[in-house]
């Protein structure tokens, strides 16, 4: 519906709420390309100057990248997300596989002891749409069908701290789990984590926390510790 708040300032923070709502809730997912200023306009029913203030807003706390000639991409889910992005764009990558074994392992065994007969139906969903992915051959879409099983994981805990650290943190996995895998799936990159989702259903809390912690993603692309 458009925006009809007269005061300019107001009127400018409904439209930064408005999009980032449009981010946020994955209706615009990271990657892909928001629609253009004079669409904007018509959507919203505002000024095309207010729309380009707010697009400069999101664009300045990382959620939106303005790219001349090729229109402004969703590049993070949040400003945290987005500050998470930058600050470890240049990290460690076995450092990052640290961090994601420590979260995910917590995230695991919370699962298991407090599960819900919902939880345990988006695992199975997620877990053969994993392993469809890998079946397509097709790399990205692995890539994403596999940070999107482990996000349930983690939202099975039911710790809303946890879930929020998870996804803001979530394109850093996600780009670092990308660039381990590579362009092309290989046999040595598969890892089965049917053996997880078997343990949160059991509700074995110690074996779904073993078994998240254990996923070797760098075994196979050992890169030298540099820091």
């Amino acid at each position: 519906m458009p925006l009809t708040t007269p005061r300019r300032s107001a009127l400018s923070e409904q439209v930064i709420a408005a999009l980032r709502n449009q981010i946020s809730s994955g209706e615009w997912p990271v990657g892909s390309r928001i629609p253009t200023e004079p669409e904007l306009v018509e959507q919203l029913g505002v000024a095309r100057n207010t729309v380009r203030e707010a697009v400069r807003a999101l664009a300045h706390n990382g959620l939106l990248d303005i790219r001349q000639g090729s229109g402004t991409y969703v590049v993070a889910t949040s400003e945290l997300a987005g500050v998470m992005q930058r600050r470890f764009a240049d990290a460690n990558p076995r450092h990052i596989a640290e961090l994601r074994a420590t979260l995910e392992s917590s995230a695991a065994k919370l699962a298991a002891e407090r599960r819900t007969a919902r939880d345990l139906r988006q695992l199975d969903t997620l877990l053969a749409r994993r392993e469809e992915a890998w079946g397509s051959g097709d790399a990205e879409a692995f890539v994403t069908a596999d940070a999107t099983l482990h996000m349930a994981v983690v939202a099975a805990s039911h710790n809303d701290v946890l879930i929020a650290l998870y996804a803001d943190l979530g394109e850093v996995l996600r780009d670092w789990l990308r660039d381990d895998i590579g362009t092309e799936l290989t046999p040595e990159a598969y890892m089965d984590h049917g053996r997880l989702v078997e343990a949160i259903r059991a509700q074995d809390a110690d074996a779904a926390a073993t078994e998240a912690a254990s996923y070797p993603y760098l075994c196979h692309r050992e890169r030298p510790v540099t820091g």
